[in-house]
């Protein structure tokens, strides 16, 4: 377990990258791989989902149903407030529910997407940087802004022209654009979807202003 354990009740922005920045997420299939660990790992269960998804009535259902039917009353680890995934990393920010919650949940996700990714790319070894890096999250308003932050990384890094054409965050869940949703933020953030657009919409060419600049002093 970590040296600084994290709290109860808090929120932390989580952020893991791959080594040497190497691209984990190259097509649909991997995203969607990592879109569903987030959503069952927040759950403690004893089933690894490569077991999880090998039950026939998985097939049968599909994915939203059988989970539900196997973790119904089971105990949920983390929420899940906000995220986005990136071709060389995820960012989060969770809510931690039970002790070592974010933890257990990170190793878990880690651990199962390196699995997946090197059966099928046909390699060995780690596929993350270091541990996952951690900052708790101090009040409502730094909150809401790094909820901008995190959903402008697509089109800051120029993936796309504005963060609602980015299908693996959850930007449109904020906008009420979707029917899924792996976030809970309801009872921490009031969010009125047309203000929070013009909200994160008015920052786009600020941050990337900014992050070209510090791509120069790295540089």
């Amino acid at each position: 377990m970590r040296k600084n354990l994290l709290t109860n009740g808090e929120l932390y922005h989580i952020v893991t990258k791959s080594i040497a920045n190497f691209c984990i997420f190259n097509d649909n299939d991997e995203f969607s791989r990592m879109m569903n660990l987030l959503r069952y790992y927040q759950i403690d269960n004893n089933l690894r989902y490569s077991d999880f998804i090998e039950l026939k009535f998985v097939e049968k259902v599909g994915f939203e149903t059988a989970f539900n039917s196997i973790t119904k009353g089971k105990k949920e680890i983390v929420k899940i407030i906000t995220y986005c995934l990136m071709p060389t990393h995820p960012h989060l920010i969770l809510k931690q529910q039970t002790d070592h919650g974010i933890s257990i949940y990170m190793s878990n996700i880690l651990n199962s997407y390196t699995k997946y990714f090197n059966i099928k790319h046909k390699r060995k070894g780690p596929l993350w940087e270091s541990e996952f890096k951690n900052i708790r999250v101090k009040n409502d308003e730094q909150l809401l802004h790094l909820t901008r932050y995190i959903h402008l990384n697509p089109s800051t890094a120029q993936l796309v022209n504005k963060p609602e054409h980015w299908p693996f965050s959850s930007y449109k869940e904020y906008l009420s654009e979707t029917d899924t949703s792996l976030t809970e933020y309801n009872d921490i953030l009031e969010i009125s979807p047309v203000p929070y657009r013009k909200f994160v919409n008015n920052r786009i060419s600020y941050q990337r202003e900014l992050a070209k600049i510090k791509n120069l002093i790295i540089e």
